[in-house]
């Protein structure tokens, strides 16, 4: 029965004995103690976003994303979630803070790592800083944080007045002087489209001008001249902060990772993730670091 029983359980299992071997295996007493394939899951890895710069500041990128389908997980193995949370604002002239990486990490599979946002540039720390997505420079001055291939995209410029916007998932901060920040992704690993990792707005520096919106993924808005008035990036998307003024610029998003699998398949989970259904799949969203076995 256990012959059968793996035979037909686990048809595509990589490296599986052949039926003489399993045979041998099974007289005598053999069976290894490797954690067979359980089944297989969707994930999304989205790491924390920039902060924002200071004083006519750059927005800061996103965070890193990635997303695939199909990754084999093992019975009985715990893997390990972790959740970035956002880039400090800057509130003087050094960079924006850089966000923190998220990751999904188990004996059996590669780690998958998503790169922190770049802090947005400052007076003083013109360029914008790398990472997943890149941090904006400051008034068209310095040079654009660059972006992680595969995770996101470079900040944005600017121009002589606005700062650029930071880099989101799906583009990079504005290339046409706007200071908006670059689009996220859309994902309906949820079961529900939703926008993750865009970039923050840049700020104004000429007075009654606003700044520049954020990105779709909840990417923070720049400040306007006068008004500290601008957002930070949205927590468990991984938006980046917008740029500030004087009173400094504002907070990355944290990140999130979120599990997508059948019905009843995970045995155990720790960190609080939030538990959904959708049809036959069960979702894992992760919004603090934690562990799900299966």
């Amino acid at each position: 029965h256990r012959i059968r029983e793996y035979y037909v359980l686990m048809p595509n299992y990589s490296g599986r004995w052949n039926l003489g071997e399993a045979l041998q295996a099974e007289a005598a007493s053999n069976w290894p103690d490797a954690p067979v394939i359980a089944t297989s899951v969707d994930y999304l890895v989205v790491a924390g976003g920039g902060g924002g710069g200071y004083d006519a500041g750059g927005g800061g990128g996103a965070g890193g994303y990635l997303t695939s389908t199909a990754l084999a997980v093992g019975t009985g193995v715990t893997y390990t979630v972790t959740v970035g949370g956002g880039g400090t604002r800057a509130t003087g002239p050094s960079v924006g803070g850089s966000g923190s990486n998220s990751s999904l990490s188990g004996s059996d599979i590669t780690t998958i790592t998503s790169i922190g946002g770049g802090g947005g540039g400052s007076i003083s720390s013109t360029s914008g800083g790398n990472g997943g997505s890149g941090g904006a420079n400051r008034r068209n001055t310095g040079t654009v944080g660059s972006g992680t291939a595969g995770q996101g995209n470079d900040g944005g410029t600017g121009d002589s007045n606005l700062s650029g916007g930071g880099g989101g998932a799906g583009e990079a901060g504005d290339t046409d002087g706007t200071g908006y920040g670059g689009d996220g992704l859309s994902n309906s690993i949820t079961g529900t489209a939703t926008f993750y990792a865009g970039g923050g707005g840049g700020s104004h520096d000429v007075s009654g001008f606003a700044g520049a919106p954020g990105g779709d993924g909840g990417g923070g808005k720049g400040d306007d001249k006068d008004t500290h008035n601008g957002a930070a990036g949205t927590n468990g998307l991984g938006g980046g902060g917008g740029g500030g003024n004087f009173s400094g610029g504002h907070n990355g998003g944290s990140g999130v990772v979120i599990i997508r699998a059948n019905n009843g398949v995970a045995s155990a989970t720790t960190g609080s993730p939030t538990v959904t259904t959708d049809g036959t799949d069960t979702v894992y969203k992760f919004t603090g670091s934690g562990s799900i076995t299966f």
